[in-house]
């Protein structure tokens, strides 16, 4: 294992989030007496944070494009109602990948700098790692808004980098989507990828990853 750092995506990644992110996007419909949305379809819509998340749903159930929600008052009305179901459903149906943890502890013992960079706001990545119990095993963690850009961006995988004085052919990205195969490829490093996350419904290999995984052990 010569890696010195490793970047993970986090949703579809480490932890399987989806189900819960329905939950809240279904809770934010109803309230409003709006049609509901499938699994599937919020898995698909999975990728760009939250707030496109709820765009999405918004020009699904109301016949509207996406430009007009995102220019509209509608998701202004239905940001803050999201935002409340969000944090009381986070954390109760998401559940970590199989060895996850162990595989970040062997990292560990390597001496490889570890990494989060999720495209999730903080308050909600915080929870899910919290709930997890995986905040302290990272040395940094990057979520959506903690930069004015967010992934495919490789702002927070060259922060990660500077900041632990890494070259780049050391690094790797471990994603599930051709967002994070193109964050990697804007950064410079390698990027592998898990197969069983949310890549908008297409499959991995279509991204030309470096490597695809069948699962989080291959990484060590």
């Amino acid at each position: 294992m010569h890696w010195k750092a490793i970047f993970f995506d986090l949703d579809g990644t480490l932890v399987e989030t989806a189900p819960e992110i329905a939950d809240a996007v279904n809770d934010t419909l109803r309230h409003f007496g709006w049609p509901t949305v499938a699994q599937s379809e919020v898995d698909r819509w999975i990728g760009h944070g939250t707030r496109e998340l709820l765009i999405q749903a918004l020009a699904r159930v109301g016949a509207r494009s996406v430009e007009e929600v995102r220019q509209g008052e509608l998701l202004q009305e239905a940001l803050p109602v999201f935002d409340q179901h969000y944090q009381q459903r986070c954390g109760t149906r998401s559940q970590l990948y199989p060895h996850v943890r162990d595989t970040l502890a062997q990292l560990r013992e390597h001496d490889c700098r570890l990494a989060v960079v999720t495209n999730k706001e903080k308050r909600y990545t915080d929870t899910v790692l919290h709930t997890h119990q995986l905040a302290d095993a990272f040395d940094l963690v990057v979520s959506g808004d903690t930069f004015p850009t967010k992934k495919p961006d490789p702002a927070g995988v060259l922060h990660g980098l500077q900041l632990w004085n890494v070259d780049k052919a050391d690094a790797l990205f471990v994603g599930d989507s051709s967002i994070d195969a193109a964050t990697a490829r804007q950064a410079g490093i390698a990027i592998w990828l898990l197969p069983y996350g949310y890549n908008m419904g297409q499959p991995v290999t279509a991204c030309k990853p470096d490597r695809v995984i069948a699962d989080f052990s291959e990484i060590c």
